[in-house]
């Protein structure tokens, strides 16, 4: 990773480019003792050419804002790629360091004292950093509960291989937990239109399902692995379901494990950070 510094009257610009992984936070973190060291405490992180990061980037980025903030200054993200927008969101970061379009309006808010923006929505795309594609391994169960109509998809196209599912219904839920050990997410049934009851039939505890989805600090793109269904608890807008591993290959295993550690570790530190 490169980092370029951009000095200005009341602030500093740090535009960053490249892989920001554990490896390169002591070059940041150099670059930051330094200016805070020199009296300039507020700091503008550009991250729009950064492909990916880590959650020890992610760990550093809010150490970087509790330093500025010591000494009465703040820290700001600017124009982050989506892959890092993507994922500083859906751990919750944008709460501690806020998020700008531009680096103008980052400094603006710094400066001045503006109000952060608010956390964008929880709303996202079907196929976003937190889906949970998954599908019963029994073809016969699959037709039991779901009519053909019910199997259709306005666009049945795989998006782990980019062509057609075929006959291989696939329902996509919403990641709630992941370790070792399994998985749970949220399904509100998407176009099946099925109620909580038989979202829960066809999901009873049991079945064997294959689940595939991401986990984006280690690796781009889709995992997968075989889970049977522990849990399943009916809600008012779906069902949450509980699966335990059952056939996983060991580099998944492996990096389904780091990745509970690193959420673990951001959400200490966010913990730490906004005292809650």
């Amino acid at each position: 990773m490169h980092i370029n510094v951009d000095h200005r009257a009341d602030h500093a610009v740090l535009h960053l480019r490249g892989e920001f992984d554990t490896y390169y936070v002591s070059s940041l973190q150099t670059e930051i003792d330094a200016l805070v060291a020199s009296g300039t405490v507020n700091l503008i992180l550009n991250l729009r050419l950064v492909k990916f990061i880590n959650s020890t980037a992610l760990g550093a980025i809010i150490k970087a804002s509790r330093q500025c903030g010591a000494k009465g200054g703040k820290l700001a993200l600017s124009r982050p790629s989506p892959f890092c927008r993507g994922l500083i969101e859906k751990v919750g970061l944008d709460r501690v360091v806020p998020i700008y379009d531009t680096d103008d309006a980052a400094a603006q808010a710094i400066t001045s004292g503006a109000k952060a923006p608010a956390p964008k929505s929880a709303n996202t795309p079907e196929f976003d950093e937190s889906s949970v594609l998954f599908t019963p391994t029994d073809a016969n169960r699959i037709e039991h509960f779901l009519s053909e109509s019910q199997r259709a998809r306005e666009e049945p196209v795989n998006p782990v291989h980019g062509h057609s599912f075929g006959k291989n219904w696939r329902g996509v839920g919403r990641m709630r937990a992941l370790d070792g050990q399994g998985l749970s997410f949220t399904w509100d049934g998407n176009e099946t239109k099925l109620d909580a009851f038989a979202m829960g039939q066809l999901l009873a505890i049991g079945t064997e399902i294959m689940v595939k989805f991401r986990m984006p600090m280690l690796q781009q793109g889709f995992v997968e692995a075989l889970a049977t269904v522990a849990e399943i608890e009916e809600r008012e807008e779906g069902v949450k379901v509980g699966a335990a591993f059952s056939k996983i290959d060991d580099k998944t295993l492996a990096a389904v494990k780091q990745y509970a550690s690193d959420m673990k570790f951001l959400k200490e530190e966010l913990r730490r950070a906004t005292g809650k």
